[in-house]
């Protein structure tokens, strides 16, 4: 199971420089590829050059917001197949709405327990592979 993960690689956006440790630490000790950014241009940089497998990708961020990041890669037919969690401290029913509209395949609130953002990984890749696979 561990040297399926290898292959995965997770594209982590927030711009609080903690949370972006925290996650990577947790997801590299998961066996999965990490690469950070800390801006909505970073994020979208990073998935057009990295081509990640998943992104977790915070809403409050400075240049452009995780809302736009999301809508502007599922709209981009290179990049729209990949699973996108929202991370975010945005609680209420609107946000999530807004988030799942924008292209969030999940949306989870911080603070979040790891146990559950794991398997929310692990959903989101399911669900993909499933619909990719021929």
């Amino acid at each position: 199971m561990a040297e399926e993960k290898l292959k995965i690689k997770a594209l982590v956006v927030d711009d609080e420089p903690d949370v972006l440790s925290l996650l990577e630490v947790l997801l590299t000790s998961y066996g999965y590829s990490v690469i950070t950014a800390s801006d909505g241009q970073q994020a979208l940089e990073k998935a057009r050059v990295e081509h990640p497998d998943i992104i977790l990708l915070d809403v409050m961020l400075p240049k452009l917001d995780g809302y736009k990041v999301a809508r502007m890669l599922k709209f981009d037919e290179n990049f729209k197949h990949i699973p996108i969690i929202m991370l975010t401290a945005k609680v209420t029913d609107r946000d999530k709405e807004m988030g799942i509209e924008t292209g969030a395949d999940i949306y989870l609130t911080k603070p979040f327990e790891a146990e559950n953002l794991l398997s929310a990984i692990e959903r989101a890749l399911q669900k993909y592979k499933k619909n990719h696979d021929h």
